[in-house]
Formats: structure tokens, C-alpha cells, sequence
């Protein structure tokens, strides 16, 4: 038997900047941040023959190029004067530095074995010198072979913590055993070696038989077929994870040069598939994937992938974005559901190329459609690390059988099934063989093996100082807790397996200290780790949990993580494990905390910290209560005679041979005791108890019922309520399901019972639950209950001991019973959502203090008060409303219950970890929110008193949330739309419901409404062919007609089939609401009936922003508060307030027969049209969709509707105080709609670039509203705009910013109280970029100090203007009047206001393509008329600036102040 290799350590003479630690096995550099060599170690003892010297790397840091190197030297460390790094060394030292050897700082080999640049923390690194005096050097236990000859037989190993570097610890050391000369029967062995290799060659033959039949099967495949990344990708590209993972170095200063392909083909049916581990938000654009035919042994790699524009011999399919591209060329511009470049770290994309040739791509597991139909083969994955996407690894997947291959599959099973004797033949020949190759060592080593699995995990007795462990290992203590609050660290005996689970139970505390347990993982061996006084000192290879925070190697990574654990008392569990995929979660009483760490090796010991108020815990293992997993219910030497389970909740006890159950803290513990059968009921059986023991502190009392659970499988909760699935109780008078109230008021109330009192509980043989009450049937409780129930009962509150009754009884067939009167006089009550088809439901992907309910259509928040946050498990559509129901409150919190959508791309896969605590917190995309009355963006505050305050909901409130086609986000409240809350929505947004403050529990109530009249199309067509008429409503049958709606006024009557109304009384109640919405561009029409003279005012008219169905009338228009426009006499209000006077013809003088209408244009304008003239929009930005309103207010007494226009209708009529020159500006203004008219070209590069240095100035998005315009060449031309308009009062000429990216500005209150869009003339004022963000944080144009020299200094200019150009020269001559004072300049042409002298050129280079650019800025702007002049031009040059002005009317000067208002950013890219 061998001895023992002793722990090798380092020499205590070391390099200048390296720190030992660890009993000197642990080296590590200073400042290594700051210093990067320095940092020589050298073994304290020579190296023996076959001996591994190994280290373990447990820090880098990123802050240099170059990483560790180690070899051998013949120099004595005692007198060696170190040098700066190990290829420093001259006499007799052999060092491996990144893939190269050196002898004595000369390059002996270039190209050998790992590069030692690219290891990461916890790769090992090691050196050996074999007898013959050959070097070796190992990396994560693999040789790479012979690197030198020649060396002296005494050596000292070399380890240099250079660059990347930073610590590292010595490994327990490895011997290379010499093979023995084993004499075998070589007439054996030959005779074994050619039956194997002939068993080998009928199996390769069978196997290729049955690839070209078709039924191979890729699960025959051994590990080392795993797809993992190519050894050769992009000049950037570090490949890690056994090269299941690639990132991109440098990320913040290089975007590109990303390019990583798979190892092999992809096969047919297989999916490849890769997560996001990290994301930058430096650049744009972000990952690109798919598939392409370049073999990458051979590729010249790209810079990306989209370059590979190579036709003729190969094909490259990428998905980029939102789009498919082959060979760098777009196929398809709208594909899926999601965009590569909003996804965000967690998130899945995968491909999977079908043996038909139909490419499918998956994003977090949804199937996004066929991408390419005829993609070719055989191809290789690819992916593109471009832009945001920084890292990816690989996820583990089985080839998908196709569906056309299903029924081949399973017909094909029965066929392969004689084959397996004959493999396992295989199997056992090739183990004989080795066996007798080998001798005994690969039993011995199986037997090793064999004992370890069979290991049981106890505490290793080699602990703390102030630790012991006792009871067989099991149990850890301080003994002298009391006086010592720390040095109790414990570790386990053996390294935990994956997904092994290692719990312990607290069995004592002291309440002298401060603090409590702490558990953890570490990669450090008991044997060999000096204990620290606490575990978080530890620097390396450690994970704990901590309080309610995560440590990682003594720093903090979570600080607000879980549950508390210095809150924990006696009996408390709190466990750790580490799973298959490396994530550590922790378990608090079996309650998962979530994932905390990733990529934590898999040789980790778990350990556990005795700190200050713990003193004693003890392991949990479950095969001390159970035999085995598969171990019967029962557990008693009678299975037949029911009685309690030994399972139960920690707070019950079970006595008298489970016959009896009690509470023995009753009076200090009210929850926590549930109790079950030891067994399951057969039909017809009768479970009874009764109640022995009774005490008056608490309300509530005994709760009982039955559960499909296993008693091994519960993990018991507080309340059996809280159960959510398989199981029925009755609490107090209340029938349960699934922790959901079914039914109130059932004949029985458990809260009412007193000692003595008999309950019991039977399921029929029809299925029913039946209760009694000392021996009298209660009737039916529930219906349709599976077989196989036991019995639950909860010792709660008042109820402290119960006892089984004499025996059990079985009932007679259930056609047999007399049917109780309560069965048909009471039906079963169920809450809404049961007597609903709820299609909606939520996510699996919630917030960490939320419980899904059933099948995710209920949540509730069962501690704190915040994370609580859940999703829609699906995007919305169109028009979709997802809405809940409110089904808990609690009147301890404040706040309420917050709704919205959010551009998030949700699944019930997707990590919860990145959820933050509220709604209002998610930044990482685009969210709306409601909050309270406020609309919030992004948590920034868009819209103040939205609606009424949320805070005051109740049970029994509905609350909905939708996108309406028009990407306007609306909010329902108890079914009353309350207006629009956000514009500018994406498309593909998931509903968010925060379950915040005093709502502690929502149910989903919505489903998705489907007309039975419609055919249902694929997203992808009803796109294509809703697209030319996105605005107008799905109702457009030629055969329906407009009417007025059943609800209306008190006062009115319908006639003529509902086209005519009628006020019978009064002067008010008279308001009528059009029975569909009002389509763009038609016109709502009602010609004048009955006039009164008795009355004062008359006939009011407008739109309604909301369903009237219940909506109760005020007693006229002008009253409505909710989302409407009413036109009264020559005023518009809106919401009940007064935005415009003098507006069209008096609607009071009005007589008989005259025709009043209103019609929307294109732009949600609303125009009112008298006798068939429009006198102009009335407001702007209208609600969509809308509902036409008529109020048939005083004099007014009837009306009936005309024939309906499609189209704007033509002006029939002129006021004869119009003259011609006013209607042609009217028809100017509304040919092209001037300021306002900005649609745009798809996908235009121009204005892509523009949004892109828009981007780079980092203005918040709160400053602006609507989407970008346009105004390129292309754009203005494929629109036909004229690029000459008027605005104002009077019309004043302006010309449209041709060449320049428009952004609109969210205009402020007073803008729509002025009416400026219609009475103010419109100007451009030239920016510099500096001073832009300046300018929109004041909203005006502030005016320069210094305006009536001739020469102002520059520096002058800037500290005291915003948003003024340089001083201008001019003459005496040309100096405009009283220039003296502050001024502002503007200009009606973009062509001189965006001039060098007013708007500076600014150096630019895009982020994506690095192409560089001159970018100017200015701004649009309102100006008041009469407050400003036009001088001459300061410059008298011959040449017009603008053919449409003349040079002396493109300068307007302003002194006043509030004259200016600001409408958009102009941005131009050159």
C-alpha cells in the first residue's frame, strides 16, 4: 500500500508583492489592480519523480494582458534573488507562459499544449518531472504532453502570479503511477482482442445499416458528440466552459469580431440553442444567430457574420434583430415575435434546422415560425457576439423528433429492443477485457466508487476551535456558546453531489449574541483549510448566505437576498445546493430563495458557520424518517386501522399510537399543526375525530378536509389552506379548493364547535365529499373528488388536541342515500373565474414573494410588502384587455395595487432573479406603469392625475390594463376606461400587475373575446392586411349602419329604429351616444328637428372617448369628466374643461333642418362641420377609438342622423365673411398638414443613423412623445409633401426642414390652453449639441445677455445663452431697430437657421457601422405673433438662402419673454 503524499506548500521567500496565507498554500499578489508582476513563488520542497505540483487559480482580475505561468527551476530559494517575472530566469528554469515553452527566457516551443491566457478561476495548472528527466505540464488534470527534456533530477516548481492573476492555492498532489509489468496469456488475450473487435465490427455494420433505413437515432450518441463551440472563432472571441461558452473581450471598446461557430454539423430535428450570460449597454444592435455552410476549419472569420455575402458556393442565414438575412441580404424585415436586440441577460435563442429544411428559430422556448424553408445542409451553427451581446453558453438539448416522424419512432421501438442484449454483451466483453489489461485496479476502483454512492453526508470532525461534533457525526455544537460567539465553522465530510441537498436543522440558541448561522459552499478540503474565526473571511472559493445577503469569497454580491436567517428559531430548517447547471439556491424551512451564483464548480464542500446565537444543528436527512422514497403511506404494524400520520406540521404531535393529535403549545402557537391519515379513505369510509381540548386565545378553530398529497410528499405549510392543489377543506363554514373559497355558507360550521363535538369527513362512491356533525350527514361539499384522498385535519387556533373516534363505518352504494334537502337548495357558489373560460393566466415568472394559485390564474404575496410582481404569460394583442379581480386586503400596508405593460420578454423559463421589488423599477425595458394617479414611465412621473387614486381598491375591484391598435395603453377600472395613460406602445408588450401595499391577492378574470362571425388569421397575414388601414376600427360592414345607443339620457326617446332622438321634458337629460365607434375620415351627420324658443343655448356635439354601456349620463355634456370633446355655442371643452373660444359658428343660432357634424381626420383630429363647411380642427390628439355624442340641450328637441360621408367631406358652402385668399390657406393647411405631417419611409437608413446620434446624446425619452419624422429626400418625396405651409393668426409662410430627422417635444399644458399650433407662427432657432440638454431641462429660449455688439466674445456667448447662435457681425446700417437687450434669433427656414453660424457641426461616429459623421442640431418652435420683428439680413449677399423668402425676411427677432415655445429637435447628419 502506498504512503501518503504529503501537502506540498511554497517557499516562504517569495516575490516582492506576494502575500502567503493558508499554512503557505495559498499566494496571492498585492494590488493587483495597480501592479501586475512581481509575484514569483517557488515550491518550499524540490519535486519528486511523478509527482504533480498543481495549483488552483482563484482570482483574476481583468485589468492586463497576460495570466499565470508556472514551471521548474534548479535555483535554491533561499539565496535566489527573485526577479520581476519567470521568464526572468537564466540559469537551468523551464517556464510554460501562455502556449509557449521557454528555456532560460528563450522560446523553446511555440505551439504547445492549453494557453494559460485564457484558463479562468478554478482551472488547475501543474508541472511534473518524469524519471527519464522529461518535463510535463497538466492542465485541469490533462497532460499536454512532453514539453522538454534534459531535466536535473533536483527542480523546484515556479509559479509566477503574472497580469490576469492574482491568487492562487496549491491542490492536494497527484501521483503518476509507473505501469507495472503485468504477464498476461497472450493466447487470452488475443483470442478476447478478436472477438471484440469483431463484436465492434458487426455493430459498426448494424449501425450503418440503420442510419441509411432511417431509424437511427441521435440519442445513441455518445457525450463526446455534445455540440459545443469551434477551437477556432473570432480574433476576440475567449472560449470557456469546456468551450460550451464564448465572450467577446474588450467589450467596451470593440463591438465587433464576435464570430463563434459550432464544433460540428448541426443534425436534423436537433435544436441548438444558447442563453445570455451578459449584455453591455455601450453599443447598439446585440446577438446575431443562425446557420451557415462554411466548414470553420476553414473560414477566414468576418468581423460579423452579416458579411459573408458570398452567394455562388455557400449559405449564411442569420437572424439580426427582428429580421432574417441570407448572405448579409434581408428575406424577411418582420419575423417572430421578438427582437435579438431587446432581449435581455437570461434570455434563450434557439434554432433547429428540420429534416424537411424548414429552419425554426426559439426564443425562450416559443416556436417563432419557419424562417427559411429550403435551408441547406449540412450546416453549422453560428453565432455573432455583436454590439450589446457580450457572452453565451450553450444549453443542453435532446434532438426533437419531427411530427411526421412520431408514429416511425414509437413503431420503431419494439425492433430495437433485441439489440440491447447484444450491446450489453459488447459492454461486458470490452469491461472483461480491460479488466484483464489493467489487473485489479479498475475493481478497486469501482468499489471506491460503489462506497461513495453509498456514502452517507455527516459533519467532518475536523472543525472550528470553539466546534465539536457528536452524534455519530451528524450534529455539530459549540459547547461553549455562551462564551465564545465564534471559531464554530463546520464542513461536510464529503463534496456534495449535484442537486444533492444539504439542510440542517437548528437545535439551540442562545440569546447572548448577536447574528446567527451562516451556511455556504466551498471548494476548501477540511483536512487542509486553516479555520477562520468566521467562514466570510475567507477570500477564495467560498459562498455564504448570511442575515438575509450573499458572500461570495467575503464580499457582498446580494444584499438583500431571502429570508433572514439571524431570525430563525429552534427547529427552523435552512439548507443549500448546488444544481446540475453550477446555480447555488439556498432553502429557508425548504422554501427555495432563488438563484444566487452561477458557475460554482462542482467539487464543493457544504459548510455551516455556529456563529453567535447558533450553538447546536443536526443534518436533515429524510431516510431516518422513511425506510426508502418508495416506502408504503403506511407505517404501522396494521395498515388497515386508520390513524394519524407521523408526518405532521413542527408544531403538532402525534400520541397513544396515532391515535390521538395535539397542539402542545397551544396557547403560544396557533398554525403550524396539521395532522393526516395514515392511509387513503376507501369510498364509503368514514374519518372521525373528536375534540378532546379547546383554548379561548385565538379566533378561528379546527379546519378539516382531504388531499390527494402524500404525506412523504407534503411539505407542510402553516394552514392547510395554503395548499394549491388536489386538496378540498372546510374552514369555518367555507368550502376550499385548492386554497380558493368555492362555496360559503355549508350547513356546518367548524368555528362553532365545542369540546366533545364529533366531525367527520367520507368520500362517496359517486365522487361527493360529505361532512358530519356527531354522526349526522351534512350534505354534499364537493363534487367530483378522485379516489385515493386522506384525510387532513388542522389543529387552528381555538381547536389544541383531538382523538380518533371509536371506529370507521362504510356507507352504502350513493344511490342507495337519502339526498339531503341542502343539495338542491343551495348551489354550489364558485368566484368568477370558475364560471369564466379564463384563457389569460399568468406567468411562472414572478416576483419572490409571490404564490401562483391553480393553474396560474390567481396570485397572492404571502409576506412583505412589495415583490410582488407578476406578468401576463403571453403578449397582448390589439385591443386585448387583461384584467383581475381583486381577492385579498390587507389594511396593515400602505400603497395599493400597480398595472401596466412592459416591453420585457417574459416566459415561464425566464429568471426571477433580475425582478426588482416594485413595478415602478423596472429599467431595464421600457415599462408603463400606473401608480396611485401617475402615469410612470420607467419609474419617471409622464402623467400626473391620470385617474382616480388606486389606492382605495377593494375586494371585488376589477382592474385591466390594454393596448389598443393606435399603440395607446388604456386602463379599466371596475370596466370604466379611464383614457389613455401612455402612447407610442410597441407591439409584443406583456401586462404587468404589481401586487403591492394593501392588495395582497389578484385572480385573473379576462379572456381573449373571439367574434364567431370572423375568420381567424395568422398574426403574420392579419398584419399584412391590416397594415394600409391600421386606424380603422375591425367593425367596417357595409351593411351595418350607425344609430344612437340603447343608453342614453332619461329624457329621451328613440324612434326610427334608433336613427331619430327625441327630448320629451325638461332641458337637460338629453344626451345620445352613436351605437359604433366613429371611423376615420367619415362623418357623423345630424340634420336639426324640433326647435324650443322656451329655452336658452341649444344643440351640443362631440366624441366620447369610452363604452357607454354603463356608463349613467350626467344631465349634459358639458359635465362629463371622463375622455370627450363637446362643442358648445363657439367654445370646445374637453374632460369638462374650456381649451378654445371663437371656434366656428355659434351652435346656439342654429335653426331647423340646419346639418351639424364631426368627423376625424388621419392625424386624430377632430373637425366640426356646419352646411357642410369644416371650419377647422377643434382639438387635436383625440381618444381612438371614439364614439360620436349629441346633447339635446335646451331649444334643441330633436335630431335625426344623415346618411354617413366616407372621405373628408368637400367645403358646399362659404361664410360670407370668409374671403378667398382665407379658404385657399384653409386648403393649404389641410392638403398637407404641415408641421405635423411626418410619415415616414420603412426603414430608412437616414433617419435609423439619426436615432442612433440621438441616442449618443442621452436625452431622456420623458422629453419627448410620438415617433420621429422624417424629412430626407426620400422620405419628403415619397410622401409628395409641399414643402411650403402657413400657421397662424395671421398665416405667416414657413417651409418644412427638408433634410433634417424631426423628434416632437411633449408639449406643455399652457400649449394647448394657447391654441398654439393654430394661432402661432412657426420658426427654427439653430443649436449648438452642447447646449441642447440644457435647453429642453428649461423648456424656452433663453436670451443672451450680450445682443447689441457687433463682436461678442465667444466665451460670453456660451456661459450666458442656451439656445442662441454665435453673435452675428453686421453694419450700423444693417443693425435692427432697439437691438439692444436680450434677444432671440429665429428664422422661417430650416436652410438659414441650420447654417454653420447658428448651428455648428459636431464630429459623430456611429456605433454600428464606425463610419464617422457631421451632425448639427436646432429646434422647431412656436412663436407668438406680434412679439417679434424681421430684420434685415445681416449678410447682403445677391443669392437667396430659401427661393421662398427673400433675404431680408429669414431673420425674426424676440425680446419677450414666454413668446417662444418649444415643439421639436431637429437633427441633421451629414
Amino acid at each position: 500500500m502506498a504512503t501518503p503524499v504529503p501537502l506540498p506548500s511554497f517557499h516562504t521567500r517569495t516575490g516582492s508583492l506576494v502575500a502567503l496565507s493558508n499554512n503557505n498554500r495559498t499566494a496571492q499578489r498585492n494590488h493587483p489592480t495597480q501592479e501586475f508582476n512581481n509575484g514569483v513563488v517557488l515550491s518550499a520542497e524540490p519535486l519528486q519523480d511523478n509527482q504533480v505540483f498543481e495549483v488552483k487559480i482563484d482570482r483574476k482580475v481583468n485589468s492586463w494582458s497576460g495570466s499565470i505561468e508556472i514551471g521548474v527551476t534548479v535555483c535554491e530559494p533561499s539565496n535566489l534573488n527573485f526577479p520581476f517575472s519567470a521568464t526572468g530566469f537564466r540559469d537551468g528554469t523551464w517556464v510554460m507562459s501562455g502556449m509557449s515553452i521557454l528555456c532560460e527566457g528563450h522560446s523553446l516551443v511555440e505551439d504547445y499544449g492549453c494557453d494559460l491566457d485564457q484558463l479562468t478561476e478554478g482551472d488547475r495548472v501543474g508541472v511534473m518531472r518524469s524519471p527519464e528527466g522529461a518535463l510535463h505540464f497538466y492542465v485541469n488534470g490533462v497532460d499536454q504532453g512532453m514539453a522538454a527534456t534534459g531535466i536535473p533530477s533536483q527542480v523546484y516548481a515556479v509559479i509566477d502570479l503574472y497580469g490576469k492573476c492574482a491568487q492562487v492555492s496549491v491542490c492536494k498532489p497527484t501521483q503518476v503511477a509507473e505501469r507495472e509489468n503485468v504477464h498476461l496469456n497472450n493466447d487470452l488475450t488475443n483470442e478476447m482482442a478478436q472477438e471484440f473487435l469483431a463484436e465492434i465490427s458487426n455493430q459498426i455494420a448494424n449501425d450503418l445499416a440503420a442510419e441509411r433505413d432511417g431509424s437511427g437515432s441521435d440519442d445513441e450518441r455518445g457525450p463526446r458528440d455534445t455540440l459545443r463551440f469551434h477551437e477556432r472563432c473570432g480574433n476576440l472571441v475567449k472560449l470557456s466552459n469546456n468551450r460550451r461558452s464564448a465572450e467577446r473581450e474588450r467589450p467596451l471598446d470593440e463591438f465587433n469580431n464576435g464570430v463563434v461557430m459550432t464544433n460540428r454539423p448541426i443534425r436534423d430535428n436537433e435544436i441548438f440553442e444558447i442563453q445570455l450570460d451578459r449584455l453591455v449597454d455601450k453599443w447598439s444592435g446585440s446577438i446575431e444567430v443562425g446557420i451557415t455552410t462554411h466548414n470553420p476549419n476553414t473560414l477566414d472569420f468576418p468581423a460579423t457574420m452579416t458579411n459573408m455575402r458570398n452567394a455562388s458556393a455557400s449559405r449564411t442565414i442569420m437572424m439580426s434583430g427582428c429580421g432574417i438575412l441570407t448572405n448579409g441580404k434581408g428575406t424577411r424585415r418582420e419575423y417572430g415575435q421578438f427582437n435579438l436586440d431587446e432581449l435581455s441577460e437570461g434570455d434563450r435563442i434557439g434554432l433547429v434546422r428540420k429534416s424537411n429544411g424548414h429552419l425554426h428559430y426559439f426564443i425562450n422556448g416559443l416556436d417563432q415560425g419557419m424562417a427559411s424553408s429550403n435551408s441547406p445542409s449540412p450546416v453549422w451553427g453560428v453565432v455573432d457576439l455583436y454590439g450589446m451581446a457580450v457572452k453565451v453558453s450553450i444549453v443542453d438539448h435532446t434532438p426533437v423528433d419531427p411530427p411526421e416522424t412520431a408514429s416511425a419512432t414509437a413503431a420503431g421501438t419494439s425492433s430495437s429492443l433485441p439489440a440491447q442484449p447484444a450491446e450489453r454483451s459488447l459492454g461486458n466483453m470490452l469491461r472483461q477485457f480491460l479488466d484483464s489489461c489493467d489487473g485489479g485496479d479498475r475493481a478497486d476502483s469501482q468499489a471506491g466508487t460503489e462506497t461513495e454512492e453509498v456514502e452517507k453526508l455527516l459533519f467532518s470532525p475536523v472543525c472550528g476551535v470553539n466546534a465539536a461534533v457528536i452524534n455519530g457525526n451528524k450534529t455539530a455544537h459549540r459547547p461553549n456558546a455562551t462564551e465564545d460567539f465564534n471559531n464554530g465553522v463546520i464542513l461536510t465530510n464529503r463534496i456534495l453531489r449535484p442537486n444533492e441537498v444539504f439542510e440542517v436543522r437548528l437545535d439551540r440558541l442562545v440569546e447572548k449574541w448577536a447574528g446567527s448561522v451562516e451556511i455556504g459552499l466551498t471548494t476548501h478540503q477540511p483536512g487542509e483549510l486553516d479555520f477562520p474565526s468566521t467562514m466570510t473571511n475567507i477570500r477564495s472559493g467560498t459562498w455564504m448566505m448570511t442575515g438575509n445577503g450573499v458572500m461570495h469569497n467575503g464580499s457582498t454580491v446580494i444584499e438583500d437576498y431571502g429570508q433572514n436567517l439571524d431570525r430563525l428559531k429552534v427547529g427552523d430548517r435552512v439548507g443549500v445546493v448546488r444544481k446540475q447547471d453550477g446555480t447555488v439556491h439556498f432553502f429557508v424551512n425548504s422554501v427555495d430563495q432563488g438563484a444566487c451564483a452561477a458557475n460554482v464548480p462542482a467539487t464543493v464542500y457544504g459548510v455551516i458557520d455556529l456563529y453567535g446565537q447558533a450553538a447546536q444543528a443536526t443534518i436533515v436527512d429524510i431516510s431516518d424518517a422513511l425506510t426508502s422514497p418508495d416506502t408504503d403511506s403506511s407505517v404501522f404494524t396494521d395498515p388497515d386501522q386508520l390513524k394519524f400520520h407521523t408526518r405532521h406540521g413542527r408544531n403538532a404531535a402525534v400520541l397513544h399510537s396515532g391515535l390521538t393529535a395535539a397542539r402542545p403549545n397551544a396557547t403560544g402557537e396557533f398554525n403550524d399543526a396539521i395532522i393526516m391519515s395514515n392511509r387513503p379513505l376507501r369510498d364509503g369510509e368514514l374519518f372521525e375525530v373528536v375534540i378532546e381540548k379547546m383554548v379561548d386565545r385565538w379566533s378561528g378553530s379546527l379546519e378539516a378536509g382531504v388531499t390527494l398529497v402524500k404525506p412523504e410528499d407534503i411539505d407542510f405549510p402553516s394552514t392547510m389552506t395554503d395548499i394549491e392543489h388536489d386538496t378540498w377543506m372546510l374552514s369555518g363554514s367555507a368550502i376550499m379548493q385548492d386554497g380558493a373559497t368555492i362555496r360559503n355558507g355549508y350547513p356546518l360550521d367548524l368555528d362553532s364547535l365545542t369540546i366533545g363535538s364529533r366531525v367527520g369527513m367520507m368520500r362517496c362512491s359517486d365522487g361527493t365529499l360529505h361532512y358530519f356533525l356527531d354522526g349526522v350527514d351534512q350534505g354534499v361539499a364537493s363534487a367530483d373528488i378522485a379516489p385515493g384522498v386522506y384525510a387532513v385535519i388542522d389543529l387552528y387556533g381555538q381547536c389544541g388536541q383531538v382523538s380518533m373516534s371509536c371506529g370507521t363505518i362504510v356507507m352504502p352504494p350513493a344511490h342507495l342515500l337519502p339526498q339531503p334537502a341542502s343539495l338542491h337548495t343551495e348551489p354550489l357558489s364558485t368566484p368568477s373565474v370558475a364560471n369564466t373560460e379564463v384563457t389569460h393566466r399568468l406567468s411562472k415568472c414572478c416576483g419572490k414573494n409571490i404564490t401562483l394559485r391553480s393553474t396560474c390564474w390567481g396570485a397572492s404575496r404571502v409576506q412583505g410588502y412589495n415583490h410582488g410582481i407578476v406578468f401576463s404569460s403571453e403578449p397582448l394583442k390589439y385591443d386585448e384587455i387583461f384584467e383581475v379581480e381583486v381577492s385579498e386586503v390587507s389594511a396593515q400596508w400602505s400603497g395599493s395595487l400597480k398595472i401596466g405593460l412592459t416591453t420585457m420578454a417574459i416566459s415561464d423559463s425566464s429568471s426571477p432573479v433580475n425582478i426588482p421589488a416594485t413595478a415602478d423599477e423596472i429599467t431595464s425595458k421600457v415599462t408603463w406603469v400606473v401608480v396611485g394617479s401617475e402615469v410612470k414611465k420607467n419609474g419617471v412621473v409622464v402623467k400626473d392625475n391620470y385617474a382616480p387614486s388606486l389606492a382605495r381598491l377593494q375586494v371585488g375591484d376589477r382592474l385591466g390594463v390594454c393596448r389598443d391598435s393606435d399603440g395607446a395603453m388604456h386602463v379599466l377600472l371596475n370596466g370604466d376606461d379611464l383614457g389613455e395613460a401612455a402612447s407610442g406602445i410597441p407591439k409584443n408588450v406583456f401586462a404587468v400587475v404589481d401586487i403591492h401595499g394593501c392588495v395582497e391577492g389578484v385572480v385573473v378574470i379576462s379572456s381573449c373575446s373571439v367574434d364567431s362571425t370572423s375568420i381567424s388569421l395568422s398574426p403574420a397575414v392579419e398584419t399584412e392586411l391590416t397594415a394600409p388601414d391600421r386606424d380603422q376600427d375591425s367593425d367596417t360592414s357595409a351593411h351595418l349602419t350607425t344609430c344612437f345607443h340603447g343608453n342614453h339620457g332619461k329624457n329621451v326617446l328613440l324612434r326610427e329604429g334608433g336613427k331619430q332622438a327625441e327630448r320629451l321634458t325638461s332641458y337637460n337629460h338629453g344626451m345620445v351616444v352613436g351605437n359604433r365607434p366613429l371611423k376615420r375620415r367619415t362623418l357623423f351627420q345630424v340634420k336639426l328637428g324640433r326647435l324650443n324658443k322656451k329655452w336658452t343655448s341649444s344643440l351640443m356635439i362631440g366624441i366620447v372617448g369610452f363604452p357607454v354601456d354603463k356608463f349613467t349620463f350626467p344631465i349634459s355634456a358639458s359635465l362629463i369628466w371622463k375622455p370627450c370633446v363637446v362643442i358648445q355655442g363657439e367654445a370646445v371643452f374637453v374632460s369638462g374643461f374650456k381649451v378654445k373660444d371663437h371656434y366656428g359658428p355659434n351652435l346656439d343660432t342654429l335653426g331647423e333642418n340646419c346639418r351639424v357634424g364631426v368627423v376625424v381626420d388621419e392625424d386624430s383630429c377632430l373637425h366640426l362641420v356646419v352646411n357642410g363647411i369644416d371650419y377647422g380642427v377643434a382639438v387635436r390628439d383625440v381618444p381612438h377609438p371614439c364614439w360620436p355624442l349629441v346633447d339635446l340641450y335646451g331649444q334643441c328637441e330633436q335630431v335625426v342622423i344623415l346618411p354617413e360621408d366616407l372621405e373628408n367631406p368637400a367645403v358646399t358652402g362659404v361664410k360670407e365673411e370668409c374671403e378667398k385668399a382665407d379658404l385657399e390657406n384653409k386648403g393649404k393647411e389641410k392638403s398637407s398638414s404641415g408641421v405635423d405631417n411626418g410619415q415616414t419611409v420603412r426603414h430608412c437608413e437616414y433617419l435609423n443613423i439619426c436615432n442612433r446620434f440621438r441616442a449618443s446624446l442621452a436625452l431622456p425619452d420623458g422629453y419627448f412623445e410620438g415617433p420621429p419624422s422624417c424629412f430626407c429626400s426620400a422620405c419628403h418625396k415619397a410622401r409628395g409633401d409641399d414643402p411650403h405651409h402657413q400657421r397662424g393668426d395671421p398665416p405667416k409662410d414657413f417651409v418644412l426642414p427638408v433634410g433634417w430627422c424631426r423628434y416632437l417635444l411633449r408639449a406643455p399644458n399652457k400649449a394647448h390652453a394657447l391654441n398654439v399650433a393654430d394661432k402661432w407662427h412657426c420658426a427654427y432657432h439653430g443649436s449648438r449639441i452642447s447646449e441642447v440638454r440644457r435647453s429642453l431641462d428649461t423648456f424656452d429660449l433663453l436670451p443672451s445677455d450680450e445682443g447689441s455688439s457687433s463682436v461678442s466674445s465667444s466665451s460670453s456667448s456660451s456661459s450666458l445663452s442656451i439656445l442662441l447662435p454665435r453673435p452675428l457681425p453686421y453694419t450700423e446700417k444693417s443693425r435692427p431697430e432697439n437691438l439692444g437687450g436680450k434677444q432671440i434669433f429665429l428664422s422661417p427656414t430650416i436652410r438659414h437657421a441650420g447654417g454653420n453660424q447658428f448651428s455648428p457641426k459636431h464630429r459623430f461616429t456611429d456605433p454600428k457601422t464606425r463610419k464617422s459623421y457631421e451632425a448639427r442640431t436646432a429646434f422647431q418652435v412656436w412663436v407668438k405673433p406680434g412679439s417679434y420683428k424681421v430684420s434685415p439680413q445681416y449678410q447682403e449677399d445677391k443669392a437667396r438662402v430659401d427661393p421662398h423668402f427673400k433675404n431680408s425676411e429669414i431673420d425674426w427677432v424676440t425680446k419677450e419673454r414666454g413668446s417662444t415655445l418649444l415643439h421639436a429637435l431637429l437633427v441633421r447628419v451629414e
